[in-house]
C-alpha cells in the first residue's frame, strides 16, 4: 500500500510485481519503468516503444540468468511497448497491466496507484455471511453498467458479487475464458481505473467482490509464450485447449501466485474462483497459492478463494480453501426439475433425490462413488466432516446455462412452483447460495455461448460447438444443429445481454419479491448462526406417489445449538409428512403450505422451513412480515 495524499479516507494501492513493467518513482518529475521479462527460448530480447513522438529508442535488455531479461527505462503512465524476441517477432508482455488495442496491440505502462480509493477500510465480510451473484461485465454495458445495478442487488439481499474472467482474450466480446493475457482487465469493458471504480463502489454498500480466473490453459488465440518460454508448458502433455501448464516449474508457479495477489491487493478483490482446478493438475500448488494469499493479504482482510473442482477433493477444503462450487446439487436439482438425463445428468438420473439427500446431507453426492460419466472410475472424497458452509450451492450458473445448446435458462425447462421450492432450498441452507444475472426477476432469456474470433478459428469454433451436441437427441441429425447459434455472430452476443432498463413490474415484481423476501429471512435468522452450522442428515420422504420420490427433509445444527429443517417437494403429489417438523415456519412456498403440513402432508411442489428456539421479529420494511406472512412472495 502506498498512501500519496494526507486524506485518511484516501488509500492509493500497488502490487509491485517481480516482472512485467513496474513503475518506479512516478512521484518524480522524470518517472522510471523497471522492465523484466522471461524467455528462457530466446538469444535476444528489446523493448520496442511505440506511438510517441518522444517514446525511448528500442533499448536491449540484459541477460540476467536462468532466462530472465531486464531492462530500465525513462518513461512513465501511457507508454505503450513490446518485446522483440530474437530481433524478429515483436509480443505483447505476458503480465501487461493494460492493453488498449486489444491482445494484438501493444502493453501499457500503467501507475496503479493514479486511482485514490475512499472505502479503503472495507475488509471484506465472513465468509458464512455469502450470497453470491455471478454476472458477465460486457453484458451487463462494462464497468459503468454493473455500477448502476450494484444498489438494486444489495437491497436484494446480495451480499457478493462474482464477474466473469476479465483477463484480456481475443476480440471485443467472449466469455473470458480463452485467457491470453491474465493481468491485463478486458479493455473492451473499460478501463482499470473503472474496474477499481466498480470495486470501490461495491464495497461502499457492503458488497464483496469476486473474480473468476483461470489458471488451467490459455486460448487458442494471441498466446506467445511457446515462442520464447517453452518450458512454461509440460512438454508431451496436452489438455483439451492445449498444451499443459508445467507448475512444476517455480517460474509458472510464481506467475499465477502473484497473479492471484494482484488482483486481491492492487484491485482490493475479496476472493477468487479457481476455474476448473481439477484442470491444473498439481494440488500441491493449490495449496501453495493459497498459503501465498495467507501470508502476504495484509491483517485483519477477510479474503476467500473458491475452487470449481471436478474431482471433489474435500481434503482441499479443510484448511486451505473456502469452499468449492457444488455441481454435484446443481445436477440433482437439475434432474429433478427437468427430467433430463443426457449428457452428464446420466450420472445423477438414477435416484436424484437419494443423492440430493446426501448432497443436503453431506456436501458431495459422489465421495469416492463409481461414476457412469467418468467410466466407472471413483470421484470425489468423504465430505461429512466438511461445514455446509465450504459448497457454493445453485441452480443456474454460466455453465449451466451457456454450455447449453441453446443456452435456456432454468425457467424454460421447469414449472414455476417447482423451480420456487427449489429456490427456497437454495436461499435457505445453510451451503452458501450463488444467483445468475437477471435470476431474481425469473428471466427466461437465454445466456448463450459466444465468441469474437475471425477466420478459420471462427470457422473451426462454430463447427465444433455444433459437433459437441452431437450425441444428444434433440441435435442428432445436421439440420437440427444448424439452430445452435453461432458462437460468433454478434446477435448471440445481444441474445444473452439483459436490458438495462427493464421494468420492475408484473412477473419480474413478484420474483424478485420472492427472492428478496428468501434472502431477508437468511440475512436476519441464519447468517448470524452458520459459522460452525453443521448437517444433521437428510432422508427422502417415501410415499406411493406415482411419479416417484422427489420429496425430503433436511436438519441442519446451528451456531447457537437451534435447528433448522427444511422439507422440500419437487414432486407433482403431496407427500406424508411425519412427524411434523419442530420449530416456527419462517418461509414457505406456496402459500399455506404449512396449513398442509399441520396436518402431516407435504404438498407438491412446495418447500417448508423450520427453525427452533426463539424467532425475533424483523425490524424494517420488508422483515417482519416474512417470518409470518401467508405468501412470501407476493
Amino acid at each position: 500500500m502506498s498512501p500519496l495524499t494526507h486524506d485518511p479516507h484516501v488509500r492509493h494501492y500497488m502490487h509491485c510485481l517481480p516482472f512485467g513493467a513496474q513503475l518506479i518513482g512516478a512521484a518524480h518529475a522524470q518517472p522510471h519503468t523497471r522492465f523484466r521479462f522471461w524467455a528462457p527460448s530466446c538469444e535476444a530480447v528489446q523493448i520496442m516503444f511505440e506511438d510517441a513522438p518522444d517514446a525511448p529508442a528500442p533499448l536491449d535488455m540484459t541477460p540476467s540468468g536462468n532466462g530472465w531479461f531486464e531492462a530500465q527505462a525513462q518513461c512513465g503512465p501511457g507508454t505503450l511497448y513490446r518485446y522483440c524476441i530474437d530481433d524478429r517477432q515483436r509480443v505483447p508482455d505476458p503480465a501487461s497491466r493494460f492493453q488498449p488495442q486489444g491482445i494484438h496491440g501493444p502493453s501499457q505502462v500503467l501507475d496503479p496507484r493514479a486511482y485514490a480509493w475512499r472505502h479503503a477500510h472495507w475488509q471484506g465480510r465472513p465468509w458464512e455471511e455469502t450470497v453470491l451473484y455471478e454476472l458477465h461485465v460486457g453484458a451487463l454495458g462494462g464497468y459503468t453498467g454493473v455500477v448502476k445495478r450494484l444498489p438494486a442487488l444489495a437491497e436484494l439481499g446480495v451480499t457478493a458479487v462474482e464477474l466473469m474472467p476479465l483477463n484480456d482474450y481475443p476480440g471485443e466480446r467472449g466469455w473470458g475464458y480463452d485467457v491470453v493475457l491474465p493481468y491485463a482487465p478486458h479493455a473492451a469493458y473499460g478501463s482499470p481505473d473503472e474496474l477499481k471504480a466498480l470495486i470501490d463502489a461495491a464495497h461502499g454498500l457492503g458488497l464483496q467482490m469476486f473474480i473468476d480466473v483461470v489458471y488451467n490453459h490459455f486460448g487458442p488465440d494471441g498466446n506467445w509464450l511457446g515462442r520464447y518460454a517453452k518450458p512454461f508448458f509440460r512438454e508431451g502433455v496436452r489438455t483439451p485447449w492445449g498444451d499443459a501448464l508445467d507448475f512444476d516449474r517455480f517460474e509458472v508457479r510464481d506467475f499465477y501466485c502473484d497473479n492471484a495477489l494482484y488482483w486481491l491487493t492492487e484491485y482490493r478483490f475479496d476472493g477468487l474462483r479457481i476455474d476448473a482446478a481439477h484442470a491444473i493438475g498439481n494440488t500441491n500448488w493449490l495449496r501453495e497459492l493459497a498459503d501465498h494469499v495467507k501470508a502476504r493479504v495484509e491483517p485483519g482482510r477477510q479474503v476467500h478463494l473458491v475452487l470449481e473442482n471436478e474431482h471433489n477433493e474435500a481434503n482441499l477444503l479443510e484448511s486451505h480453501f473456502s469452499a468449492q462450487w457444488n455441481d454435484d446439487a446443481h445436477h440433482c436439482f437439475h434432474v429433478l426439475l427437468t427430467g433430463e438425463s443426457e449428457g452428464y445428468y446420466r450420472a445423477f438420473s438414477d435416484s436424484p433425490i437419494t443423492k440430493l439427500a446426501r448432497v443436503l446431507g453431506e456436501g458431495f453426492a459422489y465421495q469416492g462413488d463409481p461414476s457412469p460419466v467418468h467410466a466407472g472410475q471413483a470421484r470425489g472424497e468423504p465430505s461429512a466432516h466438511l461445514p455446509p458452509t465450504a459448497f457454493v450451492m445453485f441452480l443456474q450458473n454460466h455453465d449451466q446455462i451457456g454450455n447449453r445448446a441453446l443456452g435456456e435458462r432454468l425457467r424454460s425447462l421447469t414449472d414455476d412452483d417447482a423451480l420456487r421450492a427449489a429456490t427456497a432450498m437454495l436461499l435457505l441452507s445453510p451451503q452458501i447460495p450463488l444467483l445468475f444475472m437477471e435470476e431474481e426477476y425469473g428471466s427466461t432469456q437465454p445466456f448463450q455461448f459466444f465468441t469474437d474470433f475471425a477466420g478459420p478459428l471462427a470457422d473451426a469454433v462454430r463447427e465444433g460447438r455444433r459437433r459437441e451436441f452431437k450425441a444428444f437427441s434433440a441435435f442428432s441429425d445436421e439440420a437440427s444443429r444448424t439452430r445452435i447459434p453461432d458462437p460468433n455472430a454478434l446477435q448471440t452476443f445481444v441474445n444473452s445481454s439483459p436490458p438495462a432498463d427493464a421494468p420492475l413490474d408484473g412477473e419480474r415484481l413478484e420474483w424478485m419479491h420472492f427472492y428478496k423476501s428468501a434472502l431477508c429471512v437468511r440475512a436476519h435468522l441464519l447468517m448470524p448462526r452458520l459459522r460452525h452450522a453443521r448437517a444433521l442428515g437428510a432422508s427422502v420422504l417415501a410415499d406411493d406417489a406415482p411419479n416417484g420420490l422427489a420429496a425430503l427433509v433436511a436438519r441442519w445444527r446451528l451456531d447457537d445449538g437451534e435447528t433448522l429443517t427444511i422439507a422440500l417437494n419437487l414432486g407433482r403429489d403431496g407427500v406424508r409428512l411425519d412427524p411434523r417438523p419442530e420449530g416456527m415456519v419462517i418461509f414457505e412456498t406456496p402459500p399455506r403450505a404449512r396449513d398442509y403440513a399441520d396436518k402431516g402432508m407435504l404438498p407438491e411442489s412446495a418447500c417448508i422451513a423450520w427453525l427452533t428456539g426463539d424467532v425475533p421479529e424483523f425490524s424494517g420494511k420488508h422483515d417482519a412480515r416474512v417470518v409470518h406472512r401467508e405468501e412470501p412472495y407476493a
